[in-house]
């Protein structure tokens, strides 16, 4: 039986994952499985066939390590999907800035480096608005990302310079929408369409995370949403100069610069997002049959 290893965190109690709903059908497709944090120590990765990095949710707390043990899996024999090549690209959220060269639609961002407290009223000049998001280019869940309003911003500067003084962070105006409406999500396997969800924070919250209160629900895109995220995965192909075993792509609705409404790239999340098997029963046969299909080919 060929042999695959689901890469994931040491402890996953404080979260919401589904792998095991991978086991089942890779199985059927002849797939032994074995889930192994990415900080577990003397792996020998030879002794698999590949490697699918899904739920390590703690890399952002020292990216430089978890790139290393990725570089690890790829000079060995085990195939790592995604690729290095990919994560590399998609680690730093600057790949956004790529993304918009190629004409994708994203959120509007200043890209900032050394957060200092006279700043803060410049970046709600520069987007004319109200309210702000400053996060982390390097981040998953949401951590270190800060919801400001204007009139109250100031009483989280220590905060920020404790989170953002000597790194590098992002800039973006907050968009209602996602509080009004939600957040977009559409996956793909092996370039296919999947599934899509929107999901809503709680209330009095932004973060559309499962552990952070966000709910969920299953979803039939409409045409425009469809057409742009196809167009967005193809970007996303092109600039990496390949297509992902596995890609999620986040959406809001947000209002143009000729004030009408478009759809715009929050994230094209190719690491280690959730995929969300839970919300379409077919979805887990989709991603183990995608990957079935990549490692005959």
């Amino acid at each position: 039986m060929k042999s695959c290893a689901i890469l994931t965190m040491d402890n996953l109690s404080d979260f919401e994952c589904y792998d095991n709903l991978l086991i089942p059908p890779l199985a059927e497709l002849g797939w032994q499985t074995e889930l192994i944090s990415w900080r577990a120590n003397n792996i020998n990765w030879q002794c698999y066939d590949a490697v699918i990095i899904r739920s390590p949710w703690d890399y952002q707390d020292d990216a430089s390590a978890f790139i290393s043990v990725l570089e690890q899996i790829e000079q060995s024999s085990a195939v790592l999907l995604n690729s290095l090549t990919t994560v590399k690209w998609n680690i730093d959220k600057v790949y956004l800035k790529s993304l918009a060269q190629r004409h994708v639609n994203i959120v509007s961002t200043l890209w900032c480096s050394k957060f200092r407290a006279e700043k803060l009223n410049t970046f709600f000049k520069h987007f004319n608005c109200q309210q702000l998001v400053i996060k982390p280019r390097i981040s998953a869940n949401a951590d270190n990302t800060f919801w400001l309003h204007q009139n109250t911003a100031e009483n989280v500067t220590e905060q920020l310079l404790s989170v953002f003084g000597e790194s590098e962070f992002m800039v973006q105006p907050f968009i209602e929408s996602v509080i009004s409406e939600g957040e977009f999500s559409l996956f793909y396997f092996n370039g296919s369409y999947s599934h899509a969800i929107l999901k809503t924070p709680k209330e009095n919250d932004f973060r559309v995370q499962e552990e952070h209160g966000g709910r969920l629900k299953s979803i039939e895109p409409e045409a425009d949403l469809l057409s742009q995220a196809q167009e967005t995965l193809l970007a996303v192909g092109q600039q990496v100069g390949e297509m992902p075993l596995y890609a999620r792509l986040d959406f809001v609705r947000a209002v143009s610069l000729d004030k009408s409404q478009q759809f715009a790239l929050m994230e094209a999340e190719l690491i280690e997002p959730s995929l969300y098997f839970n919300m379409d029963d077919k979805a887990a046969q989709r991603f183990a049959k995608a990957f079935n299909e990549r490692m005959v080919n």
